[in-house]
């Protein structure tokens, strides 16, 4: 029953792990050990910030405060690890990124943003609108009107409409828009980022690989 709920657990965290984990694979150069692959890899490990142990064909880093420069500075944390495979020894890795996650949770922040403003609009007018008096209706008063205009027959001028007031009205009504568009500018960062890091990191651990 714990073998059962702890392989449950671990499908659980597969599901979801994929938004801040960037998982690939590389066969290695025919006849190249995991000690020459490690090698190879090793100066992508020597950055300031960045910690690593090798165990057997097994590499694990982790990277705090890591340089702009670093060329894995998006990644906090992963795994490498060489297995034997059908068409011989392949590289599996399983790579970290707070950055990813956090462009994956920010446009829902700002979504809840969005939604939060719009209630909080439909309460204030609903409320303005419990507490409005209804306005007594004015009589028209008419306009002076020059003699002559009069004598020819001209209609009387008519009253200017309050347009400045309504429009002062729309301007102090709360907007949800900066809101969705923070959240659309995430998303995209998250959805470039998420497909550009996989493939520079592969392309990245291929060159190494390679001595290119």
């Amino acid at each position: 029953m714990t073998v059962a709920r702890e392989w449950g657990n671990a499908m659980n965290r597969r599901f979801i792990d994929w938004i801040w984990n960037i998982r690939g694979s590389l066969t290695l150069v025919p006849g190249q050990s995991s000690d020459d692959a490690f090698r190879r890899l090793d100066p992508l490990f020597q950055e300031a910030g960045t910690r690593h142990e090798r165990s057997a064909d097994t590499l694990t880093f982790r990277k705090k405060n890591q340089a702009a420069q670093d060329k894995m500075a998006v990644f906090d944390a992963g795994i490498l690890q060489v297995r034997e495979d059908a068409a011989g020894p392949v590289l599996h890795y399983r790579l970290k990124s707070r950055a990813l996650l956090f462009c994956f949770l920010a446009p829902l922040l700002f979504l809840g943003f969005a939604q939060a403003t719009v209630m909080i609009g439909q309460w204030e007018k609903a409320s303005a609108q419990s507490t409005e008096k209804k306005p007594e209706k004015k009589k028209d008063v008419a306009l002076p009107q020059h003699p002559i205009d009069a004598f020819l027959g001209a209609p009387a001028p008519e009253k200017p409409k309050k347009d400045k007031e309504k429009n002062a009205e729309d301007e102090d009504k709360p907007s949800p828009t900066a809101a969705y568009v923070f959240a659309a500018l995430f998303a995209t960062l998250y959805v470039v980022g998420r497909i550009l890091e996989a493939r520079l990191v592969k392309s990245l651990f291929r060159r190494k690989l390679l001595g290119v």
